[in-house]
């Protein structure tokens, strides 16, 4: 009797494999250390401009819905667009250089919004800031998985989003409290600071140099550098649409992303139409996405060490419908604390399973290509669901729009259990 075995779908996973590292673990390693502290002053500044521009816009400028809409559009929009070519040059390009260069240059252009007494003065420059930042942000995924051990990245990834969503619940009132007290200049220079503060860290850093790839060919050095660029570019999205899981595990972020970006501008609507309540009970209402999102990072990570990434995926899609269900069944505003905070830890339990698998599939030398343009479908959802949300309420209510949300994920949990699990070793006898 003799056996043979077809290609698995995706690369066998070892059961001997360390058990995951802990945030305090991960931490211990001083390359990912000073990488996770360049994200919390990065971050904590972008959070205090954005929110900053944001008020400007609606109290000082008058801007309707729409033009402070396009700020979210303005600054999502040229990562969207560029994120899969950005990939190709992070790929060719040294890391620590990219990295402390974006964070440079992005310090020089934020300071540029004080300047700013126009809707589209603000769109300009948030989308220049956007553009390097579509450099920025595959370069700092391949310095993590650079950082940890491979069982150390869930951890790593953790700590990282833990930061955003933190910000994301105290950004607006910081902001807030400065724009009142020091204007919103204040906000713009403190942004422009933690850029200097997060490239001298990551300058700080000693980056291991990659492996040389393998020399293709020669026969195809001919190519013309768009032709090579173009090659590249194939190259990454070819090894996601290949990989099944990892195609999943993008589809499912990029769903949540769109909830998220429906729900921008939609649940004030909700809690004014819907709830009738006040414009408090929007700022608790709102916070709770933040909030659930945090409780899902650190929970998930402490609890759900033993679960596969794909059963916290199909765990996420199935909690962000329920948390739908309960937005477009009851109206109260204790169920709908209860539906985003739902929301929000269900979004968590997405995040940080699908850049583990991302990181952990990839091949080093396309690290670059496939982040950016796993990045790119994550802002163009987002940029989608604002978008299309608007459009929406002029012809269905806000409700409707939660429950057809809730279908789209449905669907995507169904579709990954019926075609995007990576199917088993056939085995001939």
């Amino acid at each position: 009797m003799s056996t043979a075995a077809t290609q698995p779908a995706t690369p066998p996973i070892d059961p001997e494999l360390p058990a995951p590292l802990s945030m305090r673990e991960v931490l211990s390693y001083p390359m990912l250390r000073r990488l996770w502290y360049a994200q919390i002053v990065s971050v904590f500044g972008d959070f205090l401009a954005l929110f900053a521009v944001i008020g400007v816009l609606t109290f000082n400028l008058h801007a309707n819905a729409q033009q402070v809409t396009g700020v979210q559009i303005a600054y999502m929009l040229p990562i969207a667009v560029l994120g899969v070519l950005a990939g190709v040059f992070v790929d060719r390009w040294p890391l620590k250089p990219t990295m402390v260069s974006s964070d440079s240059i992005r310090a020089g252009l934020v300071l540029l919004l004080m300047f700013a007494r126009q809707p589209w003065h603000f769109y300009i420059i948030l989308a220049a800031i956007s553009i390097v930042s579509s450099f920025f942000s595959p370069a700092q995924g391949v310095a993590i998985r650079s950082a940890v051990p491979l069982h150390g990245l869930r951890s790593a990834n953790a700590l990282m989003q833990q930061v955003m969503f933190g910000m994301r619940i105290i950004g607006p009132a910081i902001a807030s409290f400065m724009v009142a007290s020091f204007g919103p200049s204040s906000c713009y220079v403190l942004d422009a600071v933690s850029f200097c503060g997060s490239a001298l860290l990551i300058a700080s850093l000693t980056f291991v140099a990659a492996a040389a790839q393998p020399k293709a060919a020669q026969a195809s050095e001919n190519v013309s550098a768009l032709g090579k660029i173009g090659r590249d570019m194939k190259q990454g999205i070819d090894f996601i649409l290949h990989h099944a899981a990892l195609l999943f595990v993008i589809l499912a972020m990029a769903a949540g992303m769109f909830v998220l970006g429906c729900f921008g501008p939609l649940i004030a609507v909700y809690v004014r139409d819907s709830l009738h309540a006040s414009t408090r009970a929007f700022g608790i209402v709102a916070a709770m996405i933040g909030l659930g999102m945090l409780i899902g990072i650190n929970g998930l990570n402490a609890f759900g060490k033993k679960l596969s990434d794909t059963l916290q995926v199909y765990g996420g899609l199935c909690g962000i419908a329920v948390g739908l269900a309960f937005l477009t069944i009851l109206t109260h505003v204790w169920s709908t604390i209860l539906g985003n905070l739902i929301i929000g830890f269900s979004v968590a339990g997405i995040i940080v399973p699908s850049q583990t698998l991302f990181q952990q599939a990839t091949p080093p030398e396309l690290m670059g290509r496939v982040g950016s343009t796993f990045m790119s479908i994550i802002f163009t959802a987002q940029i989608g669901g604002l978008v299309l949300s608007g459009l929406l309420t002029n012809y269905i209510t806000v409700r409707q729009i939660f429950a057809l949300c809730a279908i789209v994920v449905l669907l995507l949990a169904a579709a990954g259990k019926l075609w995007m699990e990576p199917k088993p070793a056939k085995i001939a006898v």
